[in-house]
Protein backbone atom coordinates (compact mmCIF):
# COMPACT_ATOMS: atom_id res chain seq x y z
CA UNK A 1 0.00 0.00 0.00
CA UNK A 2 1.32 3.71 -0.88
CA UNK A 3 1.91 5.68 1.92
CA UNK A 4 2.31 9.61 1.82
CA UNK A 5 4.24 11.79 3.67
CA UNK A 6 4.34 15.43 3.21
CA UNK A 7 6.76 18.18 4.03
CA UNK A 8 8.00 21.94 3.95
CA UNK A 9 5.03 23.75 5.48
CA UNK A 10 5.89 26.70 6.95
CA UNK A 11 5.16 30.05 8.01
CA UNK A 12 5.46 32.75 5.19
CA UNK A 13 5.13 36.67 4.43
CA UNK A 14 2.46 37.27 1.77
CA UNK A 15 4.40 37.68 -1.59
CA UNK A 16 6.93 34.82 -0.42
CA UNK A 17 7.66 31.56 -1.69
CA UNK A 18 7.65 27.74 -0.38
CA UNK A 19 8.10 24.51 -2.30
CA UNK A 20 6.04 21.22 -0.29
CA UNK A 21 7.32 18.12 -0.95
CA UNK A 22 4.74 14.29 -0.97
CA UNK A 23 7.57 11.00 -0.32
CA UNK A 24 5.68 8.18 -1.33
CA UNK A 25 6.62 4.91 -0.01
CA UNK A 26 5.58 1.04 0.00
CA UNK A 27 3.81 0.92 -3.57
CA UNK A 28 4.25 1.96 -7.48
CA UNK A 29 4.21 5.64 -7.60
CA UNK A 30 3.97 5.60 -10.89
CA UNK A 31 0.84 4.08 -11.11
CA UNK A 32 -1.14 7.01 -9.69
CA UNK A 33 -2.21 10.19 -10.94
CA UNK A 34 -1.66 12.71 -7.99
CA UNK A 35 -3.19 15.72 -6.33
CA UNK A 36 -2.57 18.67 -3.80
CA UNK A 37 -5.28 19.76 -1.66
CA UNK A 38 -5.54 22.25 1.07
CA UNK A 39 -7.98 22.34 3.77
CA UNK A 40 -8.21 26.27 5.43
CA UNK A 41 -9.54 26.89 8.63
CA UNK A 42 -13.24 26.20 9.53
CA UNK A 43 -13.72 25.54 5.39
CA UNK A 44 -13.61 22.12 3.60
CA UNK A 45 -11.29 20.85 1.65
CA UNK A 46 -10.87 22.47 -1.58
CA UNK A 47 -8.45 21.27 -4.78
CA UNK A 48 -5.32 22.46 -5.62
CA UNK A 49 -3.70 20.95 -8.51
CA UNK A 50 -3.49 17.74 -9.87
CA UNK A 51 -0.74 15.54 -12.19
CA UNK A 52 -1.33 12.35 -14.35
CA UNK A 53 1.41 9.60 -13.97
CA UNK A 54 4.01 10.48 -16.68
CA UNK A 55 3.98 14.33 -14.95
CA UNK A 56 3.20 15.97 -18.61
CA UNK A 57 -0.65 16.85 -17.81
CA UNK A 58 -1.40 19.35 -15.33
CA UNK A 59 -4.48 21.20 -13.98
CA UNK A 60 -4.79 23.86 -11.20
CA UNK A 61 -7.68 25.50 -9.25
CA UNK A 62 -8.39 28.68 -10.45
CA UNK A 63 -6.87 30.82 -7.11
CA UNK A 64 -3.44 28.73 -7.69
CA UNK A 65 -3.11 28.85 -11.57
CA UNK A 66 -0.16 31.02 -12.49
CA UNK A 67 1.38 30.91 -8.95
CA UNK A 68 1.67 27.48 -8.36
CA UNK A 69 3.23 24.53 -10.16
CA UNK A 70 2.85 20.60 -9.76
CA UNK A 71 5.65 18.60 -10.62
CA UNK A 72 6.45 15.24 -9.98
CA UNK A 73 9.77 12.49 -9.73
CA UNK A 74 9.15 9.54 -10.50
CA UNK A 75 12.46 8.16 -10.40
CA UNK A 76 12.52 9.33 -6.76
CA UNK A 77 8.61 8.77 -6.19
CA UNK A 78 7.81 12.19 -4.88
CA UNK A 79 5.70 15.22 -5.66
CA UNK A 80 6.27 19.03 -5.56
CA UNK A 81 3.96 21.92 -5.19
CA UNK A 82 6.00 24.96 -5.60
CA UNK A 83 3.89 28.22 -4.38
CA UNK A 84 4.93 31.96 -5.54
CA UNK A 85 3.19 34.93 -4.69
CA UNK A 86 1.66 33.48 -1.21
CA UNK A 87 -1.30 35.24 0.18
CA UNK A 88 -3.07 35.04 3.34
CA UNK A 89 -6.10 32.97 1.80
CA UNK A 90 -3.24 30.40 0.93
CA UNK A 91 -3.14 29.46 4.44
CA UNK A 92 -4.24 25.84 5.19
CA UNK A 93 -3.37 22.37 5.57
CA UNK A 94 -1.51 21.32 2.21
CA UNK A 95 -2.27 17.80 1.66
CA UNK A 96 -0.85 15.04 -1.19
CA UNK A 97 -3.42 12.52 -2.06
CA UNK A 98 -2.91 9.74 -4.73
CA UNK A 99 -5.50 8.41 -6.63
CA UNK A 100 -5.19 4.83 -9.56
CA UNK A 101 -7.79 6.37 -11.48
CA UNK A 102 -8.03 9.50 -13.58
CA UNK A 103 -7.05 12.55 -11.70
CA UNK A 104 -9.80 14.23 -10.13
CA UNK A 105 -10.06 17.62 -8.68
CA UNK A 106 -12.97 15.90 -6.05
CA UNK A 107 -10.96 14.88 -3.02
CA UNK A 108 -13.44 11.90 -2.54
CA UNK A 109 -12.50 10.79 -5.23
CA UNK A 110 -8.81 10.13 -4.24
CA UNK A 111 -7.29 6.80 -2.13
CA UNK A 112 -4.86 7.58 -0.73
CA UNK A 113 -3.41 10.43 1.95
CA UNK A 114 -0.64 12.25 3.54
CA UNK A 115 -0.91 13.63 6.85
CA UNK A 116 -1.12 17.20 6.24
CA UNK A 117 1.56 19.82 6.43
CA UNK A 118 0.31 23.43 7.71
CA UNK A 119 1.46 26.62 5.46
CA UNK A 120 0.95 29.64 7.19
CA UNK A 121 0.76 33.52 5.20
CA UNK A 122 1.17 36.43 7.14
CA UNK A 123 2.87 39.35 7.80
Amino acid sequence: QLQLVESGGQSVQPGGSLTLSCQASGGAFTYYNMGWFRQPPGKEREFVAHINRDGDITTYADAVRGRFTISRDNDKNILHLQMNILKPEDTAVYFCAARALMASVRPDNYDIWGQGTQVTVSP
